[in-house]
């Protein structure tokens, strides 16, 4: 059997930090990787050693396969996990890593391919018997064919990315004249995030749930559903929240999602921790949505029903060892909130330094957090600070204890999505209390709108950072690319003055909405964050509600619109530019 005696963890944030903890418990030593905005970010210095990527984009650092599989090999490193995100779904990646010699944590490349692809997937969901929505059977070339299957089976559809998942890449139409520009919003996003733009399309299935199967698979034939979960709290068709086991499913389509999750991922021989996901109707239809050939985010849930430490799991897999079970029980109730550096009432990021960090405790409470006090949130990655995960009993005692723990989170320096699940645990639609449970995959959007928009993340009090990051008596250098951590006396401090002093720090400038004005001449970026796209040129005429830019930051893309009709002039930007909020773009009058 090959051994793991050091691992290279292919990601950032907080399932670096996951990963890394992992291999400490199992006697592993971990490697981190890192772009040059993550220098001294937490899983760099949670991990044994680190090394820097040399670049500043996710294109440049997270997603070059050639720098990972060459840091690899400098760190001496026998084995890659690749998290979750970035490359974690590359069967391009996977082979890359074992004609290496190295050894990958994950599926093998033949079963990413196989249901990686969205499309692929469907065809072997399809040929054992998965229950399926009406779908293209292969990518589609154009916005034409997008609109003959609208004709065909009528709106909403939804187009999807082909390859990777976490909402990106996925738009509803729900207005046939949309189809162009959300076509193009979709493949644009997939390259930007997954390496490739090909797209298919679905029905939309109306105020579905979202159902999953946290599953493991060994090498041997075994295949075993740890758990079920619930994440059908979603925004921009990203979740926020997640629970284990999925609540109010009658026994028949328990045993359903099981029969088909297994059958899947038989027939595409898969090995390794995946989960297979599925939409539930509210007249009880189950339809296949996709399977995620890696660890999700929500892992946690499962892990805190059934008492099993997945990335563990993982490692033993990969070893080539065997499961050693074919049936898990579960315990009790649990659920994850996802922390976002977001304001609650828009879901628009904010990236900054979180100037004060204070998280909960007590029983039944887990954090798994890629950030600490005192770190910055980079507009160039997701905005998630990380996730608090509640147990109890059953349900209504995890409600219970994530009120209480929700309650003694403080986060100053960004706001955050704290306001938005202090109000979902008390939503009457969330906690069932009534015996109704009216949560769906556009609850947030439609039932819960109202209660949204007056939500705001100013009482979580914005502080001004600190322009200083580094601590007294600690350096930080890098000797061949690789990260070091040199730590002196404090009363040594004095011999390393700053060569230049510090610049006065800009003032900042606050954008209430990136919702269009009438009257006002000059457009400003609603956001910090990068330039993906320039819609109009200086000298062109333009209505009221046009494109002019879209900006992205922390894998989201905010558009910003004409608020007057007129003339575009004094056009600042170009694709690839930095922007900070309230950065002037162009003027229209």
């Amino acid at each position: 059997m090959p051994q793991l005696t050091k691992v290279l963890i292919a990601n950032r944030g907080e399932i670096a930090v996951r990963v890394a903890r992992a291999c400490t418990d199992a006697g592993i030593a971990s490697v981190a990787v890192y772009a040059d905005d993550d220098r001294d970010a937490l899983h760099v210095r949670v991990a044994d050693e680190a090394y820097s990527l040399g670049g500043v984009s996710a294109a440049e650092t997270y997603l070059d396969i050639h720098k990972l599989i060459s840091v690899a090999h400098r760190a001496g490193a026998d084995a890659v996990h690749p998290g979750y995100g970035f490359l974690s779904e590359s069967a391009g990646f996977a082979q890359a890593v074992v004609d290496a010699g190295l050894i990958w944590i994950g599926p093998p490349p033949g079963a990413i391919r196989a249901l990686g692809d969205k499309v692929s997937a469907r065809h072997v969901a399809a040929k054992v018997g998965a229950p399926l929505a009406a779908g293209t059977s292969e990518p589609v070339g154009d916005a034409g064919e997008i609109e003959a299957f609208a004709d065909a089976h009528g709106l909403p559809i939804v187009i999807k990315a082909a390859f990777g998942g976490g909402g990106r890449g996925l738009k509803v139409v729900e207005n046939r004249e949309d189809i162009p520009e959300l076509f193009d919003l979709a493949v644009r996003e997939a390259t930007a995030d997954f390496g490739r733009g090909e797209c298919f399309v679905e029905q939309y299935l109306d105020r579905p749930r979202h159902i999953e199967t946290q599953c493991l698979a060994d090498s041997h034939g075994n295949v075993v559903v740890v758990s079920t979960r619930d994440c059908s709290l979603q925004r921009r068709h990203q979740k926020l929240v997640e629970e284990a086991p999925a609540p109010f499913i009658s026994a028949e389509q328990q045993d359903e999602l099981v029969r088909a999750s297994k059958a899947i991922l038989r027939e595409a021989g898969y090995v390794g921790a995946g989960t297979c996901e599925f939409l539930l109707t509210r007249d009880g239809v189950i339809s296949f949505l996709e399977v995620n050939t890696r660890l999700q985010v929500e892992h946690p849930v499962s892990e805190e029903v059934c008492g099993i430490d997945l990335v563990r799991e993982q490692f033993r897999i990969a070893a080539g060892e065997e499961l050693g079970y074919a049936l898990v029980e579960t315990r009790g109730h649990a659920f994850e909130f996802r922390l976002y550096a977001e304001d609650p009432s828009t879901f628009v990021p904010t990236p900054g330094k979180l100037t004060t960090l204070r998280l909960p405790g007590g029983p039944g409470v887990r954090l798994d957090f890629g950030y600490a006090a005192g770190d910055t949130m980079s507009a160039m990655f997701d905005s998630m600070i990380g996730k608090v995960v509640v147990w109890g009993a059953d349900r209504t005692q995890a409600l219970a204890r994530a009120r209480r723990a929700l309650a003694e989170i403080s986060v100053v320096g960004v706001p955050t999505g704290l306001l938005f699940h202090q109000a979902v645990v008390n939503a009457p639609d969330f906690t069932a209390g009534d015996g109704h449970f009216g949560v769906h995959t556009r609850w947030i959007d439609t039932d819960f709108g109202e209660t949204l928009k007056s939500l705001s993340g100013e009482d979580e009090g914005v502080a001004a950072a600190d322009a200083s990051t580094a601590q007294p008596g600690r350096v930080v250098v890098e000797v061949g690319g690789k990260r070091l951590e040199i730590v002196i006396p404090s009363n040594l401090g004095a011999l390393f003055p700053p060569r230049n002093p510090a610049p006065a720090p800009r003032p900042q400038h606050s954008v209430a909405s990136s919702a269009p004005k009438r009257g006002a001449g000059t457009v400003t970026a609603p956001m910090q964050g990068v330039v993906v796209k320039v819609a109009a040129e200086s000298g062109q005429t333009v209505e009221e509600g046009d494109l002019l830019v879209v900006i992205e930051a922390m894998k989201m893309e905010q558009s910003v619109y004409a608020p007057v009709a007129g003339t575009v002039s004094a056009l600042t930007v170009t694709p690839g530019d930095r922007v900070t909020s309230g950065q002037a773009i162009c003027t229209v009058r």
